[in-house]
């Protein structure tokens, strides 16, 4: 996390790898610490499972989303989205912009007075979090089948624990 001071005054920024982007407690702790942009460098093809996931992200955390991805065929698709969801009662598409399988530059201009506008009315966010009802998800043995073997037969480190 870190501040940084742009031509419209402070911006909270955090960062995460295209691996946090498939897991929703990472956007949801940047946010959670004060993040209003998220950059996201990527390594992978994005297809749209992986597009909406990072879309998802934006959405639930209120929170602008960056995702820079290597170019060229099945590649590319840099994305990104401002985390507003709704304006004036109406649904909206969060997309600011995505780019194609081509090099080049995709500037992606966030209103940052709309987004801080929608997180101070809308109830995603942290607004009516909930964490002792969901204590379950931090307080329970990951089971099968999710949990991962390593090569010697026992739970690969920090996967599985109590």
């Amino acid at each position: 996390m870190c501040a940084l001071d742009t031509a419209v005054g402070e911006v909270m920024t955090g960062a995460m790898i295209c691996y946090d982007r498939e897991f929703p407690e990472s956007a949801r702790a940047l946010m959670l610490a004060g993040a209003e942009i998220v950059l996201t460098p990527n390594a992978c093809e994005l297809e749209i499972n992986r597009l909406s996931q990072f879309r998802s992200r934006a959405l639930e955390n209120m929170t602008g989303m960056a995702m820079a991805n290597y170019a060229g065929p099945g590649w590319g698709h840099s994305v990104a989205h401002d985390g507003i969801a709704f304006v004036d009662g109406r649904s909206r598409d969060t997309l600011v912009v995505e780019a194609g399988e081509a090099e080049g530059v995709y500037p992606a201009v966030f209103d940052l007075d709309a987004l801080r506008d929608h997180r101070r009315r809308e109830a995603w966010g942290d607004a009516f979090r909930r964490p002792a009802a969901y204590r379950s998800l931090t307080d329970r043995e990951v089971r099968e089948p999710f949990v991962r073997v390593g090569p010697d037969g026992g739970p690969v480190p920090g996967r599985s624990r109590p």
